[in-house]
């Protein structure tokens, strides 16, 4: 307990001395090598621009720096962005074909946003027939309405005809869609 107090009081001391409210002002704070290089009036940046009359725009002679000239421009800006329509959702279609069966799988596409006109988008596939087993007959084809006209394509589907599928097994196919804009 007598420990504590003894190092409670010699650090009050310790505080004392380094304490910016000293008594003696002749002794410096810091000693010269320590002490930071900060100019004692730093400039401030004006808030609003000065005048021609002003200190700070006349030169050694006394002259007074005029502006060439002066204007108030205000500008108004109008920007028409364009969002392009595009397919924002993926397919994965999983069927099973049993012999000679015709296989019908309906599928949806939806797009970021409704077409702003009607009857001029369409749907593109890179493949709308497809040889699903490398046999040499297609024998899966993609079914899309001629245009598109809502956000959501629903009259989408895939036919697929197990009588000219000669191979049994699992298949898979990547088929690509893009939008056509136009006739």
């Amino acid at each position: 307990m007598l420990k504590n107090k003894f190092y409670l009081i010699v650090l009050s001391y310790l505080l004392n001395t380094l304490s910016y409210s000293n008594i003696d002002k002749d002794r410096p704070l810091l000693p010269d090598n320590l002490k930071p290089n900060i100019p004692i009036e730093t400039p401030l940046i004006p808030l609003l621009p000065s005048l021609p009359s002003e200190v700070e725009n006349i030169d050694e002679d006394g002259n007074i720096r005029y502006l060439e000239k002066n204007y108030t421009v205000m500008v108004e800006a109008k920007v028409n962005i364009f969002v392009p329509l595009e397919i924002v959702s993926d397919i994965n279609i999983n069927a099973d074909v049993y012999g000679d069966q015709v296989v019908n799988v309906p599928f949806t596409l939806e797009l970021n946003k409704s077409p702003e006109k009607l009857n001029y988008y369409k749907l593109k596939y890179s493949e709308t027939e497809l040889d699903i087993d490398n046999d040499g007959r297609n024998d899966v084809f993609i079914y899309s309405p001629e245009y598109i006209n809502t956000r959501y394509v629903i009259d989408n589907y895939i036919q697929i005809h197990g009588d000219k599928i000669t191979k049994e097994g699992n298949y898979k196919k990547t088929v690509y869609v893009t939008i056509e804009a136009g006739i």
